[in-house]
């Protein structure tokens, strides 16, 4: 057995499992082809559906993959092949030649500067040009400059070599050759992700016109790091366009051309667009042709619904069948209207391809040189029970490699890939790392020396915020010694300029005004920590959330404000004192809240990791849901995968199963939890360092709709479930879809609801040739390779009905109005089946006990929708299943070995380390009057009894203690204190002072007639 992991793929999957692995104690080695990792994420310019900045959340990732001590990062490399077995694989990797140095280059770019040769540019989708030597993007890790030998002029014709003169490192090595390695690993991670479906296989769509262009190019020109600065401008004349057409599924759904599948995220991302662009210029008219519209994923209904309520995004559902051009090169889509029936030409000035996702030639080529098995879609084959398994024992796959999926369900699977690769090599832990070091603290001076560094983050601050204006105003404050304005301030280039700032300035506070501290701050504080800081001397000011994003309408008061901003944290951070984190031991081991499949996988991940596990389920058996369904997607009869589950958790020693259990008490921290279970009436005390919540959902009971309840023939999809296992006599079978989902109760997708009403209709059609099964739906949201089940179940004669408004239910018929005949239907109707979505449970006593959020549907809220989509805000605690949101089993199972990954990184650690910014007690003021521990809602304050002694008198008196561990530094204590004697460390009421003072010098109040005070600074 080898301790070590290869992962194939640096994009957002093999980022996240690279960094699952390394920081549970395991060496590895992250190969990525291109020059630099990121992947197709750094290309984006926002996510759906919160339309964070895609660079902004991906950068300190980046940064964190460049600085681990044991993450090995092998780029420009591609792996050859795959040989071995579980535990001992070797992996032959070619390290193509880079014709730069990687130890000598600095990443200055002087080079690119001077090349004289310029080819398009792939990072820009071919939309602008790149010199022959290139470093990706601003972000890019590693920051190495790269010779593209297909183009440079020396390397094709021996002429010119002006960068190999220019480089003053001389990292340019024309004589450089690949070079063939191989690594020793017991485990492999494919992460090789997808390929961006080329269209001008579809020529009827004139990719071949200027103008028209795919969605990853539109994305490229809504960015600022784009080729056009985030304006959006056409490419055959430069002018702003008016008319905007997005065409769905282009390359996808499409058998013609053997793209049978769905690629699961081109609605959202074309929604996404067009809003972003709708925000760039409020006066586009933006309209999208689809098939169904596919917002089947946690919140984007919603958002889906914002994008035609908020911004006037018109949704046409017909597929026009080409892009007409005619004789002045201008733009028209011909389409039928189902509405009047009638076939309408539009003209418009851009049509964008919502292209599809096609698997990649490396995932093709790896499989076929390595013997692993690949689906019938060309993605590396996994099964339902065991989605991040190849055919090879101890190869683990993630992301698109294994099909069309978004960027959570990317990361959720990279962890889930982690966690079964972790397992694997559980007894190998801890035995090729090494121990991240740092530079000893510079001692503090007592004079403030500031420096502060404004960052453009491209147009997001840059478009709104006057920067330079703002950095001169920041060079007269006091304190301050040093100011700049920087493009991306979380780029690693800007990390060592930062380092080297705080060196050649003699820097001992740094002030960043950026973007949120929720995702950047521990970049920073780390970069300060490199450079000699305490980590506690950096303070970012948001200028981003807290006003450009707020006042993108009103640049000057906008600057003004973001002068403010900054003058607030320059006034604050001079009086920043060094803090320190404790260690504190913990306890190694988990708690799992429920027992379904989610809570099983969980429980097991985390036991094969070598840990113990209590697993509490309150129902008598466990399996959750899964025991009432009788077929999976792909035929398999569920009991058998139940069976072999429930085998392994009851047989594995690590793990302790409480049924019909409940539990009642919490308190404690990160890796030092006490709980108590009331079990068959038995209080059983449980200690553990980590959580997982996997609670699930229930079945919504649509009472009083569509007559189910007054009507023995109407039931439920769940219903037929069940009935189907044992046969049904129906011969004409109805079923309607969305009931009780998108709508002002619920406005969510049950995102499983379409799949399951396909499954049984192809279930009721296989029994009875003869039966007639119709579906009747909004949108039929088969997503990703769950196309397949649609197109069967159209093959045996399943009609699918489109509807717009509720169907009518009545005693043996169903009447709908058929959106696309335009006209009424009535279908006599044996039985009636109404599909339901997911509901959240039980959720708000877990969510009291642990202190974790619920979104406005009673689903628990994970800390990030993008990027941590199994982890709390509650450190420590996990998230994993349906009571996220509703979603497939081999998803559930996916998120629970995430989670179980995500609980393993605190679980393998020796100690854990408690937070520096917590609040003190001043114990001479304090009087022991317990509203500290009245107010804080993570129990860290207590009243403990202690020995006063004062002018020789000794009495016992009660006096708070704060645990460090379990302290958040909210302050909370500090405000609620009568005395003031706690305080808010990094927060102290004389910093907060200081900053509210400087906020005040230049404050005006605008508008005091109406009743309102508005702070403008």
């Amino acid at each position: 057995m080898k301790g070590s992991v290869a992962v194939v793929g640096g994009g957002i999957a093999g980022i996240q499992a690279a960094l699952d692995l390394a920081d549970s104690g395991f060496k590895t080695y992250l190969i990525e082809s291109r020059p630099s990792i990121g992947g197709v994420m750094s290309q984006l310019d926002k996510t759906f559906p919160t339309n964070d900045c895609a660079m902004c959340i991906l950068s300190p990732k980046l940064v964190e993959i460049g600085r681990h001590p044991n993450i090995e990062l092998l780029s420009y490399s591609d792996v050859k092949s795959i040989s071995g077995e579980a535990g001992d694989f070797k992996v032959k990797v070619v390290k193509k030649a880079r014709y730069v140095d990687e130890a000598k280059c600095t990443g200055c770019g002087s080079c690119t500067e001077k090349c004289p040769s310029k080819v398009l540019d792939e990072y820009n989708a071919g939309m602008s040009k790149r010199k022959s030597i290139y470093i990706p993007f601003a972000q890019a890790i590693p920051r190495v400059a790269t010779i593209d030998a297909a183009h440079c002029l020396y390397l094709t014709k021996g002429k010119c070599g002006v960068c190999k003169k220019v480089c003053g490192p001389k990292a340019v090595d024309y004589e450089m050759k690949d070079k063939e390695i191989e690594l020793d690993v017991g485990s492999v991670i494919l992460a090789t992700g997808f390929k961006p479906f080329d269209p001008s296989l579809l020529k009827q769509y004139r990719f071949d016109h200027p103008d028209v262009i795919t969605s990853l190019q539109f994305e490229r020109l809504l960015s600022a790091s784009g080729p056009t600065q985030g304006h959006v401008t056409r490419q055959s004349d430069g002018k702003v366009p008016k008319r905007i057409a997005f065409i769905q599924c282009v390359g996808s759904r499409n058998p013609r051309i053997d793209r049978k599948h769905c690629s699961s995220v081109c609605c959202m991302y074309a929604t996404k667009e067009s809003i972003i662009a709708k925000e760039h210029d409020p006066e586009l008219d933006i309209t999208i042709f689809h098939i169904d519209i596919r917002a089947f994923g946690k919140n984007f209904e919603e958002f889906y619904n914002r994008a035609q309520e908020e911004y006037g995004i018109r949704y046409i559902n017909s597929r026009p069948p080409e892009t007409i051009v005619d004789a002045r090169n201008n733009l028209s889509l011909r389409y039928e209207d189902f509405d009047s029936g009638e076939l309408k030409t539009e003209a418009f000035d851009m049509v964008i391809l919502s292209i599809g996702l096609d698997p990649s030639d490396s995932t093709r080529d790896l499989a076929q040189s390595s013997g692993i098995a690949l689906d019938d879609f060309g993605n590396i084959a996994t099964g339902i029970e065991k989605p991040v398994e190849t055919s090879i024992s101890g190869v683990y796959v993630c992301g698109a490699a294994q099909g069309p999926k978004d960027i959570p369900d990317t990361v959720a699977q990279a962890s889930a890939a982690a966690a079964k690769a972790a397992a694997l090599l559980s007894k190998e832990r801890g035995t090729m790392i090494k121990e991240r070091e740092f530079p000893d603290e510079k001692p503090l001076l007592p004079e403030p020396r500031i420096g502060v560094f404004v960052c453009h983050c491209g147009i997001n601050i840059g478009s709104v915020v006057n920067v330079p204006d703002v950095v001169e105003y920041a060079k007269t404050l006091p304190d301050v010694a040093y100011a700049r304005e920087m493009l991306y301030a979380c780029s690693s280039d800007s990390q060592v300029t930062i380092k080297d700032a705080i060196e050649k300035n003699n820097l001992n506070r740094v002030v960043v005004a950026s973007c949120t501290p929720r995702t950047h701050e521990p970049l920073f504080q780390n970069t300060c920590r490199e450079a000699g800081l305490n980590p506690y001397l950096f303070e970012l000011a948001n200028i981003r959330e807290h006003c450009s994003w707020v006042h993108m309408k009103e640049k000057e008061k906008a600057t003004e404000k973001a002068k403010g901003i900054v003058q607030m944290a320059v006034a604050k951070s001079a009086l920043f004192q060094p803090l320190y984190k404790q260690k504190v031991p913990l306890i190694n081991k988990a708690l799992v809240l429920g027992g379904g499949v989610a809570g099983m996988t969980a429980a097991l991940d985390i036991a094969d990791n070598g840990y113990e596990v209590t697993l509490i389920e309150k129902e008598k058996e466990l399996g959750g849901m899964l025991k009432h369904t009788t077929e999976l997607y792909d035929g398999k009869k569920p009991s058998d995968v139940l069976d072999v589950l429930t085998c392994r958790v009851y047989e594995n020693n690590r793990i302790r199963v409480l049924n019909e259990a409940r539990l009642t008490k919490v308190e404690g921290y990160l890796g030092n939890f006490k709980g108590i279970i009331l079990s068959k009436g038995e209080e059983v005390p449980v200690d553990f360092g980590a959580a997982v919540v996997a609670t699930g959902a229930r079945n919504f009971e649509p009472v009083g709709l569509f007559n189910y309840g007054k009507d023995a023939h109407v039931i439920t999809q769940a219903q037929l479930e069940r009935m189907l296992g044992e046969g049904i006599s129906a011969n004409n079978t109805t079923m309607i879809q969305c009931v009780g989902a998108r709508n002002k109760d619920r406005e969510y997708c049950g995102r499983t609801c379409c799949i399951d009403a396909v499954k049984n209709a192809v279930r009721i059609k296989r029994a009875n040739s003869k039966s007639s099964v119709y579906v009747l739906y909004r949108d039929m949201r088969t997503y990703g390779v769950m196309e397949r089940l649609y197109e069967d179940a159209r093959e045996l004669g399943v009609i699918f009905i489109k509807y717009t408004r509720d169907p009518e239910v009545q005693y043996g018929s169903v009447v709908v109005h058929d959106s696309m005949l335009n006209e009424d239907i009535e279908i006599a109707s044996d039985l009636v089946v109404l599909s339901t979505p997911l509901v959240a449970g039980e959720n708000e006593v877990i969510n009291q006990l642990f202190k974790i959020p619920l979104d406005k549907n009673g689903f628990f809220l994970e800390a990030h929708p993008k990027l941590r989509p199994v982890d709390f805000a509650t450190d420590g605690v996990f998230l994993c299943g349906s009571a996220q949101a509703p979603k497939l089993m081999s998803e559930a199972i996916s998120q629970a070995s995430a989670a179980a990954s995500r609980a393993c990184t605190i679980l393998s650690r020796e100690f854990i380390e408690t937070e520096g910014a917590v609040s003190v007690v001043d114990e001479a003021r304090c009087i022991g009057c317990g509203t500290c521990v009245a107010v804080c809602p993570y129990n860290a304050p207590s009243l403990q009894e202690v020995t006063v002694t004062s002018e020789e008198v000794s009495y016992i008196a009660k006096k708070s203690r704060i645990n460090p561990a379990a302290c958040k530094g909210c302050g909370s204590c500090a405000a609620a204190c009568p005395v003031g004697a706690i305080t808010a460390q990094h927060f102290s009421s004389k910093e907060i002072g200081e900053a509210i003072d400087a906020f005040n010098k230049d404050i005006g109040l605008i508008e005091p007639k109406t009743g309102t005070v508005e702070a403008v600074v």
